[in-house]
């Protein structure tokens, strides 16, 4: 890289982070906040050598104030063995749009209720249509964090790394890689948690749930193995398996027992899942009705409850984990706690927040909208109505239209994020994780990890195809 990059960032920063040989010392927290703004538009924004050198800024001035990405292995271990009483659900939240402006609505809400136990994720198809890659992104969550005050392990992970199913059928070793690659992207960003998702490839034509589950639990374990060999010293990475796609048939405990001993088997004596995704009758996105509004979704909490209590029990996981849940209705959330829920999965509710905003234009959301009729023309159904079709597609606009919304008005995206704050603090108090910061502290090892000078600018990561792939 040409230093003057580095250099030149690094004079904008004079006497408040100063660079010493690989790392960097903070001198003036105070006076730091007021840079972050500017430090993270060059990290999303800049030409590929200012990128570079903002990312690593941000990534080391982060360690140097004790803002840790790190691994929640040892913390869903500990809820497995019992080690930590009490009830509550970990929110893992997919910022799609404004993840900087998002990220900081998080923090606000989690230090006025002193929260450790959240988690930041983005999944394969997620990194595609909203333009964000896994360093990106995790500049873009620790500049908030920077931000914001936050002090203590971030958590970072990769959602629904996910097997396409006719892309395995049709060329398995080109789809093996493909999540290789993006699970070495992955953690080489700080993603030390990652949730494996081979269920694509479970057969239910076959006459057991052994052989249903094969293709599964072999799969799975292949990947535990590759991101065992992998992972940072001194970092055990949370790994997920699942056993029941979102949107199709209910999962069982005869199933999660044939995926678990195939799995355990396949393993060895490696580290394990520290926690299982089941089907209990979400789709992602919701249900979308001909007006545009979302059909009621009766989720099976006794399926949650059942398969939870057996993942803890018997395969000492944290347990189950719901997908699909951000658009369900206020009065459900707290039933994820009664239930024991390990984790939730939450994103289109803050997509749909942000763009339906009253602080958003309404040129610019009529501009997006008219750009997914032009662009995402496949996505529409022969029965879907103009609501449908724009509800469900226009989350493809969100990597096109992503400089529109960091450029907001300042007065605009304030709004938006206090907005957002109240609806994170909501759920988090359902959710029951206020007061968890001292548990994580407890339980979590945050080990600091440097990363290099950069040597030139940001590599482009590989853009596929992630039609068919779930968020």
């Amino acid at each position: 890289m040409a230093i003057g990059a580095l250099e030149k960032q690094l004079s904008t920063l004079a006497g408040i982070v100063e660079k010493k040989g690989n790392r960097v010392v903070v001198k003036n927290e105070k006076g730091l906040a007021g840079k972050m703004d500017g430090l993270i538009r060059e990290a999303v924004f800049g030409e590929a050598e200012s990128k570079a050198a903002a990312r690593w800024l941000i990534w080391e001035t982060a360690q140097a104030l004790g803002i840790h990405p790190a691994s929640i292995h040892e913390f869903y271990i500990a809820i497995g063995r019992g080690d930590i009483a009490g009830k509550f659900t970990v929110p893992a939240m997919n910022l799609r749009m404004l993840a900087y402006d998002s990220a900081r609505a998080v923090f606000r809400a989690a230090g006025k209720l002193d929260i450790g136990a959240l988690i930041f994720e983005i999944a394969r198809s997620e990194i595609g249509y909203t333009d964000q890659r896994p360093a990106e992104y995790a500049s873009s969550v620790l500049a908030a964090a920077i931000k914001e005050g936050f002090r203590g392990p971030v958590f970072l992970q990769g959602d629904h790394f996910q097997t396409s199913a006719k892309k395995y059928t049709a060329a398995p070793e080109g789809e093996v890689k493909a999540i290789r690659d993006l699970i070495l992207e992955a953690v080489a960003a700080g993603f030390y948690n990652i949730d494996i998702d081979t269920s694509t490839l479970v057969d239910i034509s076959k006459p057991s749930l052994e052989e249903q589950q094969k293709f599964n639990y072999e799969l799975c374990a292949d990947f535990t193995h590759f991101i065992r060999e992998h992972e940072p010293k001194g970092v055990t990475i949370s790994i997920g398996g699942e056993i029941g796609e979102v949107g199709q048939k209910n999962s069982t405990p005869e199933d999660l027992d044939a995926f678990m001993k195939g799995y355990n088997a396949k393993r060895g004596r490696r580290h394990g899942i520290s926690k299982i995704s089941i089907q209990t009758g979400t789709s992602h996105g919701g249900v979308v009705l001909p007006d545009g509004t979302l059909a009621k979704v009766a989720i099976d909490f006794d399926v949650l409850r059942i398969l939870g209590e057996k993942a803890r029990q018997e395969y000492g996981m944290g347990g189950a984990v719901q997908h699909g849940a951000s658009t369900l209705p206020e009065t459900a959330f707290h039933k994820f706690v009664e239930a024991g829920t390990c984790e939730v999965h939450l994103a289109t509710a803050f997509q749909t927040l942000i763009i339906e905003h009253e602080a958003t234009p309404e040129p610019l959301r009529q501009e997006m909208y008219d750009w997914v009729r032009a662009n995402a023309a496949e996505e529409r159904k022969p029965k879907d109505t103009e609501a449908q079709f724009i509800y469900k597609a226009r989350k493809k606009a969100v990597g096109p239209f992503k400089k529109h919304f960091w450029s907001l008005p300042e007065e605009a995206r304030t709004s938006i994020g206090a907005s957002l704050e109240k609806t994170f603090a909501f759920l988090f108090e359902q959710l029951a994780v206020s007061g968890t910061k001292k548990l994580v502290a407890k339980f979590v090892t945050v080990p600091e990890i440097h990363q290099p000078v950069p040597a030139g600018g940001i590599k482009s990561g590989k853009r596929e195809s992630v039609d068919g792939l779930a968020d």
